[in-house]
């Protein structure tokens, strides 16, 4: 059988026993914050069994695209040295939800692969957990396995968790024995030895693991299986040759075509030397990673899995140095890959001049540093063993890695090739040193951890989204937490695909909250509030959005669809999204190209914007009809986007439909003008237009006419900030921030003084015309205020984090001035915190510090009083001590409330006269709970 006959047959087989035949999801879980890659078969079925979703059918199977780099799943480092191992595999999986469990799924796996592929029955084991009688007789009775083949293993080998919370179960293995005469023992099963590999893993989710680590009985009973295609297909190939030969992932036709390519490349032949013939499997193994991602929406870059997918293919060149190749030949590779796959997996095709550009652009990036770098490297080496040593220095690693862009696991190959190793603890010292400098901190690993929690409060399930017909509404309180409210029902739009979220007012009789921001985890839409609500506060309020600023977002979410579908007009299908970002003041677009789109062009795309805005054509919004009636309507998809049975599309004409949970105007009209202010590049090869819609465009225009000199003076004002700010942190860090050293701000901007000022002799011009006839001397002005504003907050983030350390610094002296109390420490101070992030931040070093015992904080935040509390596991444990109600009771004296977990809570009042009384009565409310 050839790897399409055996895809295709288990296919068949599964919908013979009354399965429903899915498509793979995509290799890049989109909306799955917690995946980098799709990494197994039921990534897409994840919500089924924790219970939060369902699907029509209770049986369904699949070959599914997986890639595995990074976490426990890691197999880079194998994958060439070994025949079988990869960061790319298909997945062929069968699930059961609720229906057919462990009787069928034994019986069926055994009937394909010895009825059906005819694999020999000598030569196959089964595994099972060493509880699982039940699996065990199963084997025995279901199928004419040999008895003797059935083993049982322990939790490490034979059964299965999602997390250390969750659905779990016990899971029967099946291997196959692969030495030459098909003797191997039992000592082999599970050895991790090439003469005997797992092929199908058949999982029983029966259990729940709870927060207390115990397992808890499913009131539904699932199946899960995978199994690894490649293998299997190596598996038949060797069956051929009746094993005379060790079985190879690669001897297959899934990867001889890719292999016979390399080879004609680059003159070497397959099989006759182990240096080239590991270059060649590995290269024939990078290239799928890379085809699959790229066609299914990621990018090499910088940061996430971007950097993954760099990284592997730095490390495919690497691997092409050893086979003589010096000039790009992976995007070679593509159209091979392609021509073997695409019947399967048609998005490759679709795709393929737009994964050949990306490839082939940033294998010549990487060239013009690679030889250079592996100079560097020699040198760096030559200079070790000198010395004696066996060791690369931490700070040549990351030379290499920041300079010349090499991985670190890259230098690390490099390395062991010399039997040397890396200093890593010092690169990564050195790398989270720049990160200090140069990173923005982000708020998403707060903000969803945040709604994670409330939700473990059994009364949330979802939060109803009112908010594409209406802004203000009724709603219910559901639950409160670390100053965030989720309501049962609201007009509020939660954070996600590239729109920001909803501001506004949360009102009870004359009590105003206010909604600074809105995040949404799943279906729970949390609304982060600037004030402490507390327990006290009404059960039933108001919640009404902010008016303006939805419908500016609203604006610019319908003009990114407009731009979008511009683009492809102009530039090519081959343009998709990579990113956006739908604020009220502007929008941001990202987009695969892989050159600067020209004036001409972004003219063009202007102009085309700008007519489907005067043509008011109006929306229609098709909600929650099923996935595959949108995508035969030829809806686009958006990057970031999770895509369930049932999905939004929003349609203006024929001109724009996409997948799309957004918010949008009624018509185009409503969006008024439409001015790009920017594009430039975004990461290697891709793109970024910024643009302006509605009034924000009218001003745009205004202020590049008649404003010029008041700019001067607003640059001036950042200017005399940012020093105010490097002052500080001069004071502050001894002068060893760079940022505390002379910037000299102010020569670019005198030089710029200088310019005249544009003439406001536009007047009667078209708007268009006034455009291209504006000096570029503005633009060169907006983007020095721009700088500006970005060094400003640079300053004031490194700032902050000098006023952590200094306020860290003082916690060893709380800790010796601690209270004894019945054995552990007390700790209650005020302390000065710039606002709750860095409180909690100080709380936490306060408990890493303390030992046993309990610490409270409390800082005055914007006059009100800041509170966090600190308790020791031990304390936890032996004397049941909760922060979260020892902040309670604290929070009432100071007329408010909160809350958190067992080791750490916050809370926050309005009455900062009774802070130090509040203090006082921390020893009394311990001895209360005690």
């Amino acid at each position: 059988m050839t790897s399409r006959e055996i895809r295709q047959s288990f296919l068949d087989f599964f919908a013979s026993k009354q399965h429903r035949i899915v498509p793979s999801a995509p290799v890049i879980p989109h909306g799955d914050p917690t995946l980098l890659f799709t990494n197994a078969g039921m990534n897409q079925f994840k919500e089924v069994f924790l219970g939060t979703g369902k699907r029509d059918y209770t049986r369904v199977a699949d070959t599914q695209k997986c890639i595995r780099v990074s976490g426990k799943h890691n197999d880079l480092e194998e994958v060439g040295r070994d025949t079988y191992h990869h960061t790319f595999f298909e997945m062929l999986g069968n699930w059961s939800f609720g229906d057919y469990y462990k009787k069928e799924a034994i019986a069926w796996a055994w009937e394909l692969l010895t009825g059906v592929w005819k694999l020999p029955k000598e030569r196959l084991w089964a595994t099972v957990y060493r509880t699982d009688d039940e699996a065990f007789e199963l084997w025995k009775s279901v199928t004419d396995i040999n008895p003797s083949h059935i083993l049982k293993f322990g939790e490490k080998d034979n059964f299965w968790e999602m997390g250390e919370t969750g659905p779990c179960g016990p899971c029967s293995e099946i291997h196959m024995d692969l030495t030459m005469n098909g003797d191997a023992t039992a000592s082999l099963v599970n050895a991790g030895t090439p003469q005997m590999i797992e092929i199908w893993n058949l999982v029983f989710i029966q259990n729940n693991r709870n927060a207390k680590g115990e397992l808890e009985n499913l009131p539904l009973k699932h199946v899960d299986t995978g199994m690894g295609f490649e293998r299997v297909c190596g598996i038949m190939e060797a069956m051929k040759q009746n094993f005379k030969r060790p079985p190879s992932n690669y001897d297959s036709d899934v990867f001889t075509p890719l292999i016979k390519k390399i080879s004609e490349i680059s003159g070497k032949p397959y099989g006759g030397n182990d240096e080239a013939d590991v270059a060649m499997r590995v290269v024939a193994d990078h290239i799928r990673a890379l085809t699959f991602a790229i066609a299914d929406g990621a990018t090499p870059s910088n940061e996430g899995r971007g950097y993954v997918l760099r990284r592997i293919l730095r490390r495919a060149t690497r691997f092409g140095r050893n086979l003589g190749l010096h000039e790009p030949f992976l995007f070679r590779l593509v159209d091979v890959l392609v021509q073997a796959m695409s019947k399967a997996f048609p998005e490759i095709k679709e795709n393929q001049q737009l994964i050949e550009r990306i490839v082939k652009g940033e294998e010549e990036g990487f060239n013009q540093t690679l030889d250079r770098g592996l100079e560097i490297f020699e040198g760096a080496v030559k200079k070790a063993v000198s010395a004696g040593l066996k060791v690369l220095g931490g700070d040549d690693a990351f030379k290499l890695y920041d300079t010349f862009g090499f991985p670190l696991d890259l230098t690390q190959l490099l390395c062991s090739e010399r039997g040397m190793t890396v200093d890593v603890s010092t690169f990564n010292q050195l790398m989270g040193e720049q990160k200090d400098r140069s990173r923005e901190s982000g708020r998403l690993a707060g903000i969803p951890s945040i709604l994670k929690f409330m939700q473990k409060d059994s009364t949330i399930q979802s939060s109803e989204f009112l908010g594409y017909d209406e802004l203000e509404t009724k709603a219910l309180i559901k639950s409160l937490a670390e100053g965030f409210v989720v309501l049962d029902k609201t007009p509020f739009y939660g954070e996600s695909g590239g729109q920001v979220g909803d501001t506004g007012e949360l009102v009870y009789k004359d009590r105003i909250i206010h909604v600074i921001d809105t995040q949404r985890d799943g279906k729970v839409i949390g609304h982060r509030v600037a004030e402490v609500v507390g327990e006290a506060f009404a059960r039933v309020v108001t919640a009404k959005v902010n008016k303006p600023r939805r419908l500016s977002i609203m604006r610019n979410h319908t003009a990114t669809h407009l731009v979008h579908a511009a683009l492809r007009k102009v530039l090519g299908t081959h343009v998709h999204q990579a990113g956006s970002l739908v604020a009220p003041e502007h929008l941001r677009f990202d987009f695969a190209h892989f050159s600067k789109v020209s004036e001409q062009e972004l003219a063009a795309i202007e102009n085309i914007v700008n007519e489907k805005i005067k043509e008011n054509i109006q929306l229609q919004h098709h909600r929650n009809i099923p996935f595959a009636t949108a995508q035969k309507m030829g809806a686009l998809m958006f990057f970031g986007d999770k895509y369930g049975d049932t999905v939004n599309v929003v349609e203006f004409s024929e001109f724009s439909k996409e997948f799309c949970g957004g918010t949008h105007v009624k018509n185009t009209g409503e969006i008024g003008f439409f001015k790009i202010r920017s594009e430039a590049s975004s990461a290697s090869g891709v793109r970024r237009i910024e643009a302006i819609t509605s009034d924000y465009a009218v001003e745009y225009l205004k202020i590049q006419n008649t404003t010029y000199r008041e700019r001067i003076e607003l640059a001036y004002q950042l200017i005399d900030e940012i020093q105010a700010v490097q002052k500080e942190i001069l004071r502050l860090s001894n002068s060893s921030s760079p940022l505390a050293q002379e910037l000299n701000l102010d020569i670019e901007l005198r030089k710029l003084e200088q310019i005249p000022e544009t003439p406001v002799a536009i007047v009667t011009q078209k708007l268009s015309q006034a455009f291209s006839d504006i000096h570029r001397n503005f633009r060169r002005l907006e983007d020095y205020i721009l700088m500006l504003s970005e060094k400003k907050k640079s300053f004031e983030k490194e700032l902050a984090k000098f006023n952590l350390k200094s306020a860290a610094s003082d916690i060893d002296a709380l800790i010796r001035n601690a209270t004894p109390v019945n054995g552990f420490k007390l700790v209650a101070s005020k302390i000065d915190a710039t606002d709750m992030e860095a409180l909690k931040s100080i709380g936490d070093t306060l408990r890493a510090k303390i030992g046993s015992g309990v610490g409270v904080l409390a800082s005055i935040i914007d006059d009100k009083v800041a509170l966090v509390c600190v308790v020791s596991d031990d304390l936890i444990k032996s004397k049941n001590i909760q922060a979260g109600k020892i902040v309670g009771a604290i929070a009432k004296i100071v007329g408010g409330g909160g809350g958190g977990k067992a080791h750490l809570a916050t809370a926050g009042g309005k009455d900062v006269g009774k802070l130090d009384e509040a203090l006082t009565s921390v020893a009394a409310i311990i001895h209360g709970m005690i």
